[in-house]
């Protein structure tokens, strides 16, 4: 066999997965990568629902509901932070390189397997958001182009379902990428991404709040036929907040990637702690002038409900920025499930070529590619089907309330505080333990509510 620039050297060579495994797993993120990786997992689909979810609840309850959520979300991380080494957060001999290893580790086989289905669930469900989003970013482009040539009564209709598609070839190729230690060039591009059109979403409502004079939107928000509807549409908001907030599910496989010294849960700290600050203040400003400029008539998705037509060209920038950055945040969602999948396969079949055999793929003015069959064929399937499930079930904001509510308690409230007990012994009926019960059961009253709310509202447009 040639070197890696030999015109013939074959185009896969075989290599075991013993010899590639030997490599030392070489840690040199700092909190700014971690940073990057976690406003890519974090600013994605959510962002766009907010100034929705802000009409539902009014100008009082929206913006204290965006912070709380920050709040929540802070909390339950830095207990995560802590619990990346073990048995001691910042000297301990072993690692957690996701959130399933941690939970076993802490909580045992049973909590282990109940914290499966939940994790999987959630990253599996953000792979189908993501794909929706994107979708409807796309139409959106050819439709600002269309009500631009054509006038904004021009009958511009385009399917999600073509786009869709596309979406899902694009994640089947970036798929490949093998794991999160591969991955920093894409977050960083994908967090320019998320900013630019958080950006262009936060001047075009400032600009629009500045046109129309006034502000518009009252105290309790959107009016409603009933109390019941109101009810319903104000949890189904609960839920897209809760969606667009909380990360837990990565923070131990962004956390694996940061050098040390200094400890890792300290920058991780510090990143996530940074990140969620911007963060937070871009969700409020999306969500505070999307309903200061349009009032009860707030499109559901900020940049793809055309509330804003011109300039055209700044909506279909806009758009395009967030199918890039969604590229890469469904990449960080989808990792954890491969790693997953791919240990497990691993570990039941260790003799197997088809699960263990790399082979290294030279194309023309391309690197060397390291291409795993089992890989090429699991990351395949996973994504058609979020892709099928996308197509299937297209509704936006109930979609991502139903994710939202489904997840934010068990993985981003109930599994933390747990393991945060154990890594530090908390005494039951402790101050800090009252402290933290209660703070898991407030949490526990919002999934509920949330998940009621975006339930409800998938069943009433099914039935329409």
């Amino acid at each position: 066999m040639g070197g890696e620039d030999d015109p013939q050297s074959p185009l896969l060579e075989s290599i075991s997965s013993h010899s590639a495994a030997e490599a030392p797993l070489k840690r040199t993120g700092t909190q700014w990568t971690a940073a990057a990786h976690i406003i890519t997992g974090v600013i994605g689909a959510g962002v766009l629902s907010l100034a929705w979810s802000t009409a539902q609840l009014g100008w009082v309850l929206g913006p204290i509901c965006i912070l709380c959520f920050a709040g929540i979300t802070v909390i339950s991380t830095f207990l995560l932070c802590d619990c990346y080494k073990y048995p001691d957060p910042e000297h301990g001999t072993i690692r957690n390189q996701s959130y399933m290893e941690a939970v076993k580790l802490y909580l045992g086989e049973k909590q282990h397997w109940i914290c499966g289905v939940f994790a999987q669930e959630s990253l599996y469900g953000c792979g189908i958001a993501y794909t929706i989003t994107a979708a409807a970013s796309v139409r959106a482009i050819l439709k600002s182009n269309c009500y631009h040539r054509e006038g904004h009564d021009a009958p511009c209709e385009y399917g999600d379902t073509v786009y869709m598609l596309l979406f899902g070839l694009v994640q089947i190729v970036m798929s490949q990428i093998p794991d999160f230690h591969n991955m920093s060039w894409l977050s960083v591009v994908a967090a320019i991404m998320s900013f630019t059109y958080s950006s262009i979403g936060l001047g075009l409502g400032l600009a629009k709040v500045i046109e129309n004079g006034p502000i518009k939107g009252t105290i309790t928000g959107v009016a409603t036929s009933s109390i019941l509807v109101k009810l319903l549409l104000a949890f189904e908001a609960l839920g897209d907040i809760a969606f667009a907030y909380p990360y837990s599910i990565i923070v131990f496989e962004i956390q694996d990637t940061l050098k040390s010294p200094p400890p890792e849960n300290q920058t991780m700290k510090k990143a996530s702690m940074y990140a969620i600050i911007i963060t937070t203040v871009f969700y409020l400003c999306c969500g505070c002038f999307g309903y200061a400029a349009f009032g009860d008539s707030t499109p559901g998705n900020l940049l793809t409900g055309f509330g804003f037509y011109e300039p055209y060209w700044l909506v279909d920038l806009a758009n395009a920025c967030i199918v890039l950055h969604l590229v890469g945040g469904y990449q960080i969602f989808s990792q954890p499930v491969f790693a997953t999948a791919e240990r497990w396969f691993a570990y039941k079949f260790p003799d197997s070529g088809f699960v263990n055999n790399y082979y290294s793929c030279k194309l023309p003015l391309l690197p060397a590619l390291q291409l795993n069959l089992l890989r090429l064929v699991f990351r395949t399937g996973y994504v058609v089907s979020t892709t099928a499930l996308a197509i299937l079930f297209p509704y936006f904001n109930s979609v991502l309330g139903v994710l939202g509510a489904l997840n934010f308690w068990p993985l981003g409230i109930y599994f933390p505080v747990e393991m945060y007990f154990k890594q530090k012994k908390i005494r039951a009926w402790s101050r800090e333990w009252i402290f933290y019960r209660s703070f898991s059961l407030f949490c526990l009253l919002i999934t509920i509510a949330g998940f009621i709310g975006s339930l409800g509202e998938i069943v009433i447009d099914e039935l329409s």
